[in-house]
């Protein structure tokens, strides 16, 4: 599959990187943009002043020169938190979009949306501090109205990025049933392609 993954609210950190290689060992094409430029933070609360700083509207058009040279042979989108939500947002804007994998965030999305059975899959802490139970059960169900073609696997007591070794969230064993599950799901539209 060709994807293109987004990096979390803390930059292109080493974590991505190591999830890319994870994918391409896997046989996937991967596609990792630097939203931030070369910037990476080493809190939350840096991250959204960087985010801020950059504006919402300024990386969803970085994003999307980032998927653009490749969207015409149709993504997958990923991403992790921050990253999640624009791959979320970009994948419901392209209708050749492969399927959508989201770790650790969703994003909201306009009524109007409609997709054609793309495939969702989303790994989330449970609880998730910035995932609330009422917000997914929203959000699935919103999903599910579009169009989409939805899986959700919660964690329970891993942290909210738990698949990212250097921070103090991580959870080994939700990590590799995440990257696991996550496989089989690459694996699966691949089979479909």
């Amino acid at each position: 599959m060709n994807i293109m993954l987004f990096h979390s609210v803390y930059g292109l950190r080493p974590a991505v990187q190591e999830a890319a290689g994870r994918l391409r060992a896997a046989g996937h094409e991967v596609h990792v943009p630097d939203l931030y430029e070369g910037r990476t933070v080493e809190t939350v609360e840096e991250g959204r002043d960087v985010k801020d700083e950059i504006g919402k509207d300024e990386l969803l058009k970085r994003a999307i020169l980032a998927a653009a040279p490749y969207s015409e042979r149709g993504l997958v989108y990923a991403g992790f938190s921050l990253g999640a939500s624009i791959a979320q947002t970009l994948a419901l804007g392209d209708d050749k979009a492969r399927g959508l994998l989201l770790l650790h965030g969703t994003s909201d999305m306009a009524e109007n949306t409609a997709v054609d059975e793309l495939p969702v899959q989303l790994h989330v802490a449970d609880p998730d501090p910035f995932e609330s139970g009422d917000w997914l059960n929203s959000w699935y169900l919103q999903m599910r109205r579009a169009g989409a073609d939805v899986e959700i696997y919660r964690y329970q007591g891993a942290g909210h990025l738990y698949t990212d070794l250097q921070l103090p969230d991580y959870d080994e064993a939700a990590a590799e049933q995440t990257w696991r599950t996550a496989l089989g799901f690459l694996d699966d539209l691949a089979a479909e392609a």
